[in-house]
């Protein structure tokens, strides 16, 4: 199937070729991919029955001539599941979850690099590059194992070590980023420019858009199976159903976007009879596509300061892509909407509980969004409502790799004092074994312990002492002499504060760093008293509590 490129600034028109970023004609980077879709639409009619149910399936609508078979792993066609317990609980019968987990990599991200890397390879490129806060990386890098294509993966600090582990396992060579996300890609964008290679440029990427597109094509062939077709447009003609609300959660929004693009060209072809609303969601401490909508902005204001655990959704600065979903949400309806940390964390329980799928943190948050907008009335119990369910990570052991598997890149910035309050990633992620060999851990709570202690054996080899109550507390810093201390400060008869007293008036005790863990909102005189006696206060979150009851109260106050 031939297509063209078009400039969607100056409409200017050209060929395909995956190391040309820029417009010809006026220098645009974004572009878009335009086919004959009365011709695909007739293509399709007739032989989409007899092919596979995979993304390769809608061929005709794709910027490659050809696919690589023996690049194939399995993309696409993941399955569309009815949310049967979590639609009774809500009073909606008509959730469905686009299990994207089921991917070869466990992530939606598959889409765009199983036809980025064979439109590289087609190309005969060998070599990439990609930031990433994680999923973009390791769906990269796997694709490119197998295409025989060198990818250099840049990754912000924050990423989690499995992730990274698992990029490096691949064979792809890890770039540690100590910076923003935003810094993570400038750098990625001038190497990549220095050594002229490719550069996935996100959302400006035609591979990455179109792959994406293609999760509307199979939801709407999935749900006309579950609701029954439609009745037929014109002879031979197919005619699909769609949903009322298609939910994401969104960092720079190439996803959405992607799916909005599938949408469109469905019902250019006759398909489909509307387009769904998109609902986009983010994380509350990283939010600046919903901070304007709600201030009906033309454009975002950067974040530069993140204050959100859930690193693959700390996208500060989303640049044009917030102009083309608002255009998108204020044309044919949709909107943006945040939640918070606690949310998807709390989200991610209800949803395997009671689906049995277990989502990462984003895929999550866009539950969580569900949750909230059905509270609030924004979708009527007679909608029918399709989420993106984006990932599942699969973490790669510690041991495997050895050491040297990643280089590190340390962005300048000026001095500046320890931030008051942080979250427990974000803080533990800092400790380091080499600084900290022995940490001691004071929690009455046994899963705060355990989560703790899973993440600083996440982030290296340390020796892990535990202590359930004050007193043992102390008893243990006194034998064990730990490098570094995390204590909870509400213990029932010798809380965290006392701790912290006994530690600094006894002389081989008072030196010991501590960072303290609440779950508690402190007030301003218990963070006064802190001040000086500690190097981090960090938020457990709500996620700390397994009762399941509870949890689902809380959603659905």
């Amino acid at each position: 199937m031939s297509f063209v490129i078009r400039c969607l600034d100056c409409g200017h028109e050209t060929l395909y070729h995956p190391l040309t970023n820029n417009c010809p004609k006026c220098d645009s980077q974004w572009r878009e991919a335009i086919y004959n879709l009365e011709e695909a639409a007739k293509t399709l009619s007739a032989e989409l029955s007899k092919r596979r149910f995979d993304l390769w399936r809608y061929l005709e609508v794709l910027p490659i001539k050809k696919p690589i078979p023996e690049l194939r792993m399995g993309e696409g066609g993941t399955p569309l599941l009815r949310a049967v317990n979590m639609g009774m609980m809500l009073g909606n019968p008509n959730i469905y979850i686009k299990d994207e987990r089921q991917g070869p990599t466990a992530s939606f991200k598959d889409r765009q690099a199983a036809l980025t890397i064979n439109v590289l390879k087609e190309a005969g490129i060998t070599e990439m590059v990609a930031a990433s806060t994680g999923n973009v990386a390791i769906s990269n890098s796997a694709y490119a194992a197998r295409a025989g294509i060198k990818l250099w993966a840049f990754v912000t600090s924050l990423v989690p070590a499995v992730k990274m582990r698992e990029i490096a396992l691949y064979g792809s060579q890890v770039v540690k980023v100590t910076g923003s996300y935003d810094q993570c890609k400038q750098i990625a964008a001038e190497f990549a420019e220095q050594r002229g290679l490719y550069l996935d440029t996100g959302a400006r990427a035609v591979p990455s858009i179109e792959g994406m597109k293609t999760i509307a094509y199979e939801i709407s062939e999935q749900l006309t199976d579950e609701l029954g077709a439609l009745p037929a447009t014109a002879a031979g003609q197919l005619h699909w159903q769609t949903p009322d609300w298609y939910i994401q959660a969104i960092s720079g929004g190439l996803g959405v976007i992607g799916v909005a693009k599938g949408f469109h060209e469905l019902k250019k072809m006759g398909f489909i009879d509307k387009i769904p609303g998109v609902i986009a969601i983010q994380a509350e401490g990283c939010a600046p596509m919903v901070n304007a909508w709600k201030q009906d902005l033309e454009d975002a204001e950067p974040v530069h300061n993140p204050k959100t655990h859930i690193e693959t959704l700390a996208t500060g600065t989303p640049g044009r892509s917030y102009k083309f979903l608002r255009k998108q949400m204020k044309d044919f309806g949709g909107m943006f909407e945040s939640v918070t940390d606690e949310e998807a964390f709390r989200a991610m329980h209800v949803l395997a509980k009671m689906e049995g799928i277990s989502a990462e943190p984003a895929g999550a948050a866009a539950f969580a969004g569900l949750f909230k907008l059905i509270r609030a009335g924004m979708i009527k119990p007679t909608e029918t409502v399709v989420v993106n369910c984006t990932g599942h990570t699969m973490p790669a052991e510690p041991l495997v790799l050895g050491s040297g598997w990643a280089r590190n890149v340390v962005m300048p910035q000026e001095e500046k004092a320890m931030q008051e309050e942080e979250g427990l990633l974000a803080a533990l992620s800092r400790v380091a074994p080499d600084r900290f060999p022995r940490v001691a851990i004071v929690d009455d709570t046994a899963d705060a312990r355990r989560l703790i202690r899973r993440i600083l054996q996440s982030q290296g080899d340390f020796t892990i002492f535990e202590a359930t109550s004050g007193k043992e507390g102390l008893e243990l810093i006194s034998r064990e002499h730990p490098d570094l201390l995390i204590l909870d400060l509400m213990m029932p008869e010798m809380d965290g504060f006392a701790v912290l007293d006994a530690l600094k008036s006894n002389p081989d005790t008072a030196q010991i760093p501590v960072i303290v863990s609440t779950a508690k909102e402190l007030t301003p005189e218990e963070k006064n008293r802190l001040k000086g006696q500690i190097q981090v206060l960090m938020q457990k979150g709500d996620f700390m509590s397994d009762e399941f009851l509870e949890e689902v109260k809380a959603l659905i106050r």
